[in-house]
């Protein structure tokens, strides 16, 4: 069982929890230490909750503390859930002493960030994870798998779409917590909705599909008055290679929940996956027939069956797919210190490579609507 502390995420934090339930799914980690909130007294409130063996009252002080420790005494990684401008300055600290680190999205709020930190984390070896979590869905895995096999030939269209509607009405203005935040330029960065639920569309196409963006076409908006940042994106897209795709991402959309909708289209098939129903994947093929393929089922490939824990009809989700991150950050720190390459799960988790070109889509997007015009990538 290897140790974990967490930066952020105290009371009233939903990302945070969603972090501790899914570390602890699989009994690959133990939480033992933290720095739960940025008001000291908040923080070691939120550790005693939470039972923790080493509670400290800010980052700094837990990173002093624990890199004082034996090799052997100390956290294996340490998990960053605060908002999205503290990500960098936390994130360089740990590395450059040494710890492995899985990091919310966006990785950072700017490229020149990101490229200082991904040369710092490739410097120090240190195994490093964004947590773009539907990534971990056993239906993505089958699907990409599908893809790089050639079920569905090449590829010449993807559409990709994220609705919500919690952001709908201005309730940052009465106290949200997680409304406010995330439309605070100084604190979400350049991005809002693009940023919040844009990154998690574009990592889910690179991931299923290996394409990479070319050049793209955005329109960025706020259509709720007043508000900093955009609540609606509309994205066209060229990749390298010649296909063609489309990204919608809102949260202004009242009605929807979580729809995040992925359609891959071939010139020999087509795959489409929904998260809300993440535990199927439709393929179709060229000559007319069909198939809907099922978690747990019948000829899914070795990526699927082994991002699975439980039999066909015990639905697996969210924590479940967020917890396979979790397992394959713990299989690759093991599989380093053995002096060996990871495989499976150990292989297949979003890496500061991910989390860096997520954060240049957010840039390029914001170019694009502001000059009105299309951009390379």
């Amino acid at each position: 069982m290897l140790t974990l502390g967490m930066v952020g995420g105290g009371r009233g934090a939903f990302i945070g929890a969603v972090h501790r339930l899914a570390s602890a799914l699989d009994g690959r980690w133990r939480l033992t230490a933290g720095a739960l909130s940025s008001t000291p007294a908040r923080s070691l409130a939120s550790g005693r909750e939470l039972g923790l063996e080493r509670v400290y009252p800010d980052w700094r002080e837990m990173l002093r503390r624990e890199r004082a420790l034996p090799p052997d005494e100390r956290i294996d990684a340490v998990v960053i859930v605060t908002p999205n401008a503290t990500h960098f300055e936390i994130a360089s600290a740990f590395v450059r002493a040494g710890f492995n680190v899985i990091c919310d999205k966006p990785m950072v709020t700017n490229s020149r960030e990101a490229r200082a930190l991904v040369a710092l984390a490739r410097k120090r070896r240190v195994v490093f994870a964004v947590t773009y979590n539907y990534t971990g869905y056993p239906m993505v895995k089958q699907a990409a798998t599908m893809v790089r096999a050639g079920d569905i030939g090449s590829i010449r269209k993807v559409f990709v779409e994220y609705h919500q509607g919690w952001l709908a009405a201005s309730i940052e203005k009465k106290g949200q917590k997680q409304a406010a935040w995330r439309t605070d330029p100084m604190i979400a960065g350049p991005g809002g909705t693009i940023g919040d639920i844009g990154t998690h569309a574009e990592n889910l196409v690179a991931t299923v599909t290996g394409l990479r963006i070319e050049s793209l076409c955005a329109d960025l908006s706020s259509l709720v008055p007043g508000r900093r940042l955009d609540d609606d994106a509309s994205v066209l897209l060229r990749f390298r290679g010649g296909a063609r795709g489309v990204l919608s991402v809102s949260q202004v959309c009242i009605g929807d929940r979580n729809g995040l909708v992925l359609r891959v289209h071939g010139d020999r098939g087509s795959l489409a996956w929904r998260q809300e129903e993440p535990e199927t994947l439709a393929w179709h093929r060229a000559d007319g027939s069909a198939r809907i393929l099922t978690r747990g089922g019948a000829g899914l490939h070795a990526s699927a069956r082994r991002a699975s824990r439980l039999p066909p009809g015990h639905p697996e989700g969210f924590i479940e797919a967020f917890a396979n991150i979790y397992v394959g950050v713990a299989e690759a720190i093991l599989a380093r210190r053995a002096g060996k390459e990871p495989t499976g799960l150990g292989a297949e988790f979003p890496t500061f490579d991910d989390g860096a070109r997520g954060v240049r889509f957010i840039e390029r997007v914001i170019a694009s609507a502001k000059a009105n015009t299309w951009v390379k990538f």
